[in-house]
């Protein structure tokens, strides 16, 4: 398992992905192994999983590229790569492991809001709406049921905290990092994509529930960066046993979440460690959603 990676020019460590700097203009992203629930890192790594998500971003990235750029450049372990960065030490010098588990993407200025888009009510979103009748402090219709779908799915933005937890933002909030012709721009954006992602997805057996796009502007454009549609960032749900009023068949790392519930956890570091059986089928269900949305095998 790749946990944690060693390479010169590191320019940020993330919750999953390690960033280096290449030159000016492009960045080296590794995904890691590690994994992260509440926001908080775990002392336990997922086999696979790093290189499952750096290629479904990938596929994805390519399949959205119509609707808006994106940062990608290539897979680290493109073939092509080695000839066009050999001026590179870091790109010279990058292991086997961790070439099948990067991309070289374009430097972007990264926009700090988690442009999330809920298609279904679940998760904070159940919670919320059973409390106070609300998701993100929108009143909702009255009588839903877990995993029920939204007539129109909802923006419910949140911050981009680099420690401790996410909070949600008002629209006034999002107007005031990006004004208010970007902050329109993102919440059309964002819904326009996981549109597109919902109803491919479901073609392949996935309700695609909920996800989570961040975005950067490049010479001002606005365009996809980090990952998208992975089973990190979005709740993917088995249509085959999809039936509202219930916790959903998940292809994602609810396994995971729910373990660590029914352990007690506060949801605070540190995070207790996951038994085997728990990251065997965490590891396997990624695998299980590659495969279904992308047609391909590792």
């Amino acid at each position: 398992m790749l946990i944690e990676t060693q390479l010169p020019d590191l320019l940020h460590r993330g919750k999953v992905r390690d960033t280096y700097q290449i030159d000016a203009d492009l960045l080296l992203m590794v995904t890691t192994d590690r994994i992260s629930a509440f926001d908080v890192v775990l002392p336990t790594g997922i086999p696979e999983k790093g290189r499952i998500l750096n290629k479904m971003s990938g596929f994805w990235f390519d399949k959205t590229k119509h609707l808006i750029p994106n940062h990608l450049v290539a897979l680290a372990d493109d073939p092509d790569v080695a000839g066009k960065f050999s001026d590179s030490e870091l790109m010279r010098n990058l292991p086997t492991q961790v070439a099948r588990q990067a991309m070289i993407v374009k430097k972007a200025e990264r926009i700090d809001i988690e442009c999330v888009v809920r298609g279904y009510i679940t998760g904070s979103a159940w919670s919320e709406y059973q409390k106070q009748g609300t998701v993100s402090g929108q009143r909702m219709p009255s009588g839903m049921v877990e995993g029920d779908a939204f007539p129109e799915p909802l923006f419910t933005p949140t911050t981009k905290a680099e420690q401790g937890h996410d909070e949600n933002m008002t629209a006034d909030e999002v107007i005031a990092i990006a004004g208010a012709d970007l902050a329109r721009q993102l919440e059309e954006v964002t819904k326009t994509v996981y549109r597109f992602g919902h109803d491919y997805a479901r073609e392949r057996g996935i309700v695609l529930a909920d996800t989570k796009l961040e975005f950067g502007l490049l010479h001002g454009e606005l365009i996809l960066i980090d990952e998208l549609f992975t089973p990190d960032s979005s709740r993917f749900w088995d249509m085959d046993g999809f039936n509202p009023g219930r916790s959903q068949p998940s292809f994602d790392k609810q396994i995971v979440r729910d373990w660590l519930i029914e352990q007690g956890w506060d949801r605070e570091p540190p995070a207790p460690e996951l038994p085997p059986d728990i990251v065997a089928r965490t590891s396997e269900r990624y695998l299980e959603a590659y495969r279904r949305l992308t047609g391909a095998g590792l």
